[in-house]
């Protein structure tokens, strides 16, 4: 069979090595893809917001199986004109994407359906926020864009001077239109956790639990980014854990969405917090795989992943069981000199050629070819994944292979998945 991948990022280089293993594929094209996906994959140079274009290809090239990445194209509707099609695609629908799409909408869906969550409010002008964060006078408080913004419209104030300036930055369009709204919630204590199932209207499978590290430098300090390494599975979400999560946040979401006429199908990835008191609380929801929880949590799954999307995809998911292979697998970012603020593009990367362990791999993002050599293009640029039989052995692993691949200015965190030990 065929199948299209949609995006260039490092989620969609982990999704290309997954869909690899398949023995059922036999091509696989990838639109736009990266450096490292034009290794293993026909890349065609199409946009994820030409939809018309995408979906024109898949007809030409008649495609078994297309598989959406990034969360822009599900919310300017690349699903449902690929369905109009007949195609068969992998993701929400343009209504469903809009627990993603905007904060906002899920932030009051979760009221309607009881699912927990941080307390908020909403304002479009910014004197009537600010006056609103004077008033409350506690503090941290989270400052939030409404809708898309890369994973860096989330900003934690720890004073009024920080929140003027978020509500400021988020209102003037820095993370997105000039005329989003904005959401101010509780700052909620605990540990962070990534929790991410496969559905179809009610039905789902979910994956190995996983734990993202949000911000830029090590300790989690400096401004939040798109993910700077990822670990799973997370030893944090226990059990009894899991069942709160499916039970409180999956199953009434998944219920709700219905309700609402917006049936869900695709990847849904809840954003948790676990709080001091042990319960589960949800931060934020995504319409994709994480990056770069998929580049951790993908290798785990011994199941043919592209036979689990069809299941999905068809609603036999009842019985369905995924199998996962045993240890734990971990990722660290590789990022340009600067990031998430300004940086340079097309420095050469050297020692790629230096990664010789079976058991670790390198996933491409921000990266292009030139005369063979491969570039920085992007902020994130690589990510170094190692797979072991515990979580102390792969963290040892990543970090013996990270060091080997340099460029001018590339820094990373040198303590992913340290939490867990």
């Amino acid at each position: 069979m065929k199948v299209f991948i949609i995006g260039s990022g490092g989620r969609e280089h982990a999704l290309l090595r997954q869909v690899l293993e398949s023995p059922k594929v036999s091509d696989v094209f990838c639109a736009p893809g990266n450096a490292g996906m034009s290794r293993e994959a026909t890349c065609v140079p199409i946009s994820v917001e030409s939809i018309d274009e995408l979906v024109a290809f898949a007809k030409k090239e008649e495609i078994d199986l297309t598989i959406i990445g990034p969360e822009l194209p599900l919310t300017l509707g690349i699903v449902d004109a690929f369905q109009n099609q007949g195609l068969a695609v992998f993701g929400p629908t343009q209504r469903a994407s809009i627990l993603e799409g905007s904060k906002i909408f899920t932030k009051e869906f979760c009221e309607r359906h009881a699912i927990p969550t941080a307390s908020f409010s909403v304002f479009e002008e910014a004197d009537m926020a600010k006056e609103y964060v004077q008033d409350l006078n506690t503090f941290p408080i989270v400052v939030k864009a409404d809708g898309l913004a890369a994973g860096k419209g989330v900003i934690i104030a720890q004073n009024q001077a920080e929140a003027d300036l978020a509500i400021e930055d988020i209102l003037s369009g820095k993370y997105g239109s000039k005329d989003q709204k904005l959401l101010i919630e509780d700052f909620v204590t605990g540990l962070e956790v990534s929790f991410i199932a496969a559905c179809h209207g009610e039905d789902f499978v979910t994956f190995l639990p996983s734990q993202d590290h949000k911000r830029v430098g090590d300790g989690d300090k400096g401004p939040n980014t798109g993910g700077m390494g990822a670990y799973a599975p997370a030893p944090l979400l226990t059990d009894d854990l899991r069942e709160k999560v499916i039970e409180r946040i999956i199953k009434p979401t998944l219920r709700g969405m219905i309700a609402e006429d917006r049936p869900y199908t695709g990847f849904l990835y809840a954003g948790l917090m676990i709080t001091e008191s042990g319960e589960p609380s949800l931060l934020e929801y995504n319409c994709r795989l994480g990056d770069p929880e998929a580049q951790v949590i993908l290798p785990l799954i011994k199941s043919d992943f592209v036979e689990l999307l069809r299941s999905t995809l068809s609603g036999e998911l009842s019985d369905y069981k995924v199998e996962y292979r045993s240890g734990s697998a971990v990722c660290v970012v590789l990022a340009s000199g600067g990031y998430p603020g300004s940086y340079n593009k097309g420095e050469e990367i050297s020692g790629l050629d230096q990664i010789d362990d079976q058991n670790v791999w390198v996933i491409h993002a921000g990266t292009k070819l030139n005369d063979g050599q491969f570039l920085t293009n992007g902020g994130r640029v690589l990510a170094v994944v190692a797979q072991d039989n515990n979580l102390k052995a792969a963290i040892d692993k990543v970090y013996a292979s990270v060091p080997k691949i340099t460029w001018p200015g590339v820094h990373y965190r040198k303590d992913i998945g340290a939490k867990a030990l």
